[in-house]
Parts: structure tokens; C-alpha cells; sequence
């Protein structure tokens, strides 16, 4: 085992990694980025949809990961493709597996960039058989884009989101039927533009309120059985099932670091900096906030790119004896999460919130120890399970950072 030394590891490959990696490896940063697949670009690799990039030209998933790629390796960043970080060996520093054997790498930063993962069957507890055909959409897009494999013929999509459309658009691409989408919730959570070209354009039902609750089959699989909302059950006949959404932070290194974890994300805990508990160790992108788009990876990656720099020209950070950390920012139900989730007076990042119910033009109320930091009122919009919802930071300066925890409710606080 041999050790080297970097400015920065970028553990991840994905968007919010090469973006980070990129801006720092212009300013002369010696930039090692760790990849654990066998080529860079995260999830967009295998997503052949458009809708990547700056509008009005879109590029496909593939297209966008090279052009990522390729921007980090053109400003100097040395990208190291099939190594896995495994621990760490010091405060900075990791121990890794690759081609080349094991080895440990220090750094006076780490960026921490690992990305989101779907809850496979096993751990929704879905019970039944354990068959072939039953994927997630990683899973799935890997084998028909990047492979080219032959899947199946009919295919039950487990999950209603817009990811769940991508997956039933993958599974057409092999050349197989979608019987249909199923999802527990009253009401489909993607965009109502997505549900209705589902039903009239490609003729495939959304059904709501639908659990599964049983794979059937032996060495294939043969049906889904689904439990409807009137408790009537159904067997629907398929070789194929996709289980989508449900994403979960890829947070093994982190919690292995003893890094605070935010209860909410399941990430780790981050101020608008993208700073960790750890001095110099900084988080970005969906191990933050799983999962949100391939756009907001990136806006992270170049926003923490500053705050990595200023790290690597004091070794200290802002001068504030109460970094790192911050004051804990915390979303009141029905919200369910909000990122980053620490707060200083000095943080400029817009915090994304997610909710547990629909709420209509909903108005939030930003409190810390009963007093009013900001109000914000959502007239046009109405936010929804599984979409992003997103709150400026213009109140921050207004935060006492010797203060309790900064509250984010929907509903009015109580006078204090």
C-alpha cells in the first residue's frame, strides 16, 4: 500500500463530482477524482432521454456525462475510473481498491460526491419468490443502454414519479410492453403532463392507490400481485417488474467518517457552504438530498468549489468560532426534508425542501427561537411529494448563530 498526496480527492464521478472537480483543477488544484464504475458521468451514463444540459440545447444522459468528463480531464483533473474508496485512513485521507491494488490518499480536501441508490425489492419488503426479471431503474437502464440486453416482454413499473416514466420509456426502447404503472399514492406524483401521455399516448394505465404485495414466479418472474384501494386484489401477468424512486443517500462512507448525519436526508449534514462536520471535508449532490436533477448536482458541485478553495487558501474556513456546523435547520411536518440543513449567517445556497403532502400555494414561515427570520409566499405554485421545493437564502444574515435551531413550518408560528 503507498500513499499520495492531492489537493482534493472527489470521491464520485457523477455530475456534482466532475463539476467540482472541473473548477477546482482550473485554478491550478491537483484534483484526484475516485470513480467506482468503469467510467465517469454518474447516473446520466445510462439515461438516453434528453433533457441534460443548458436549455434550449438539450443533450441525451450519455451525451451530457462525456461532455462532463471531458470538461474535468481538459482542466487538469486526474480522473481515476474502477477505484472504490474504502475507509478512511486519517482525517483527509482514504484508503482504496483499484486496478493498481490498494493504496491511501491524502488530501487537504475531500469532496464527497457518491451519489443516491433505489431501494431494491428486498429492502421495500415485497414479499414472494426471488425470480429473474426484477430490476431498479439504475438496474434497468444499465442493462438495456449500456449492455444491450434483452429484458423481458411485459413489464410492470413499481412507482408513478418521473423517473418511473423514464423507466417505462427504457423498457420500451428494449422492445417491450408496460402493462402498467402502479403506485400507493391517491394521486400520481409526476408532473400531469407525464401521466396523461401515459394514458392517452402510450395507452399505459396509472394505476393509484395500488400496492404490490407479492412477486410471483420460479426461476422467471410470472406476475405482480397488487392490492387495489377498495382492497380488491389483482394478479397482473408480466416477466418484467421495475421498482423506481425510493432513493436513498449512497452515505456508507460518511457514516464510516462519523459524520453528522441530517435525520431527514439520511445525508450527511451540510451548511450553504456544503461544509461536513469534518473540517475540509465537504459534501455535494444527491448524497445530500436523494435524489434531485443532474442540473442541481452541478449548481452544488461549482458552489462548492468556492467554498473548497477558500479552504485550500487558509485551512480554516470563514473566521467563525462556531463553524463547522452551523445552527441546525429544521423542516416541520407535513415537510419531510430540507438541504443544506445547518445554517450560518454568511450561507447564499437556496435550501430544497421536500413534502409529504400536496399544499397549495403554501406559505412558509422561517422561526428561530420564536422569532420571524422570513416569510415566504408560494402564490403560482403547489408542492408536491416527490418535487422539489425551493427557498431563498436572502434571510440568513438574520440568523444567531448563538442561537437554537432555525425552524421551516408551513404553518404561522405562535407570537414568541
Amino acid at each position: 500500500m503507498t500513499g499520495r498526496q492531492a489537493d482534493v480527492l472527489v470521491v464520485g464521478a457523477g455530475p456534482a463530482g466532475l463539476t467540482t472537480a472541473a473548477r477546482l483543477a482550473r485554478t491550478g488544484a491537483r484534483v484526484v477524482v475516485l470513480e467506482r464504475e468503469q467510467s465517469p458521468g454518474g447516473v446520466p451514463r445510462h439515461c438516453a432521454h434528453r433533457g441534460f444540459g443548458d436549455r434550449p440545447h438539450a443533450l441525451t444522459g450519455p451525451a451530457h456525462a462525456r461532455l462532463l468528463a471531458d470538461a474535468a480531464a481538459r482542466a487538469g483533473a486526474d480522473l481515476r475510473i474502477g477505484v472504490t474508496a474504502l475507509d478512511w485512513a486519517g482525517p483527509r485521507a482514504l484508503t482504496t481498491v483499484g486496478p493498481g491494488g490498494a493504496e491511501t490518499l491524502a488530501a487537504r480536501a475531500v469532496v464527497l460526491a457518491t451519489g443516491a441508490r433505489e431501494r431494491p425489492r428486498a429492502a421495500r419488503l415485497v414479499p414472494g419468490t426471488r425470480p429473474a426479471g426484477v430490476y431498479t431503474t439504475g438496474e434497468l437502464q444499465q442493462a438495456v443502454h449500456l449492455y444491450g440486453q434483452h429484458i423481458g416482454t411485459r413489464a410492470v413499473i413499481v412507482g408513478a414519479e418521473g423517473v418511473s416514466h423514464a423507466a417505462a420509456d427504457t423498457v420500451r426502447a428494449a422492445g417491450a410492453e408496460v402493462l402498467a404503472l402502479v403506485t400507493e399514492l391517491p394521486r400520481a406524483p409526476a408532473a400531469p403532463a407525464w401521466a396523461l401521455a401515459a394514458r392517452l399516448r402510450r395507452r399505459t394505465p396509472v394505476l393509484t392507490g395500488t400496492t404490490v404485495t407479492e412477486l410471483l414466479g420460479r426461476g422467471r418472474l410470472s406476475g405482480v400481485r397488487v392490492r387495489h384501494r377498495d382492497g380488491r386484489s389483482t394478479v397482473l401477468a408480466c416477466d418484467t417488474a421495475v421498482f423506481t424512486g425510493d432513493f436513498v443517500p449512497d452515505h456508507e462512507l460518511a457514516r464510516r467518517g462519523a459524520l453528522t448525519l441530517d435525520p431527514g436526508t439520511r445525508g450527511p449534514a451540510v451548511d450553504g457552504a456544503l461544509r461536513t462536520s469534518r473540517p475540509g471535508v465537504f459534501a455535494v449532490g444527491s448524497v445530500l438530498h436523494a435524489v434531485e436533477s443532474a442540473a442541481t448536482a452541478a449548481r452544488e458541485g461549482a458552489h462548492a468549489a468556492t467554498a473548497v478553495r477558500e479552504w485550500l487558501q487558509d485551512g480554516t474556513g470563514p473566521a467563525d468560532p462556531y463553524w463547522p456546523g452551523g445552527v441546525p435547520l429544521l423542516a416541520g411536518p407535513p415537510l419531510l426534508r430540507i438541504a443544506p440543513n445547518r445554517v450560518t449567517p454568511d450561507d447564499r445556497l437556496p435550501y430544497l425542501l421536500r413534502t409529504a403532502v400536496p399544499l397549495p400555494r403554501p406559505t412558509l414561515y422561517v422561526t428561530q427561537d420564536g422569532r420571524l427570520l422570513h416569510r415566504e409566499r408560494f402564490h403560482l405554485t403547489t408542492a408536491v411529494p416527490h418535487r422539489p421545493l425551493k427557498l431563498a437564502a436572502r434571510w440568513t444574515h438574520r440568523v444567531d448563530p448563538r442561537g437554537g435551531p432555525v425552524h421551516v413550518t408551513v404553518a404561522r408560528p405562535h407570537p414568541g
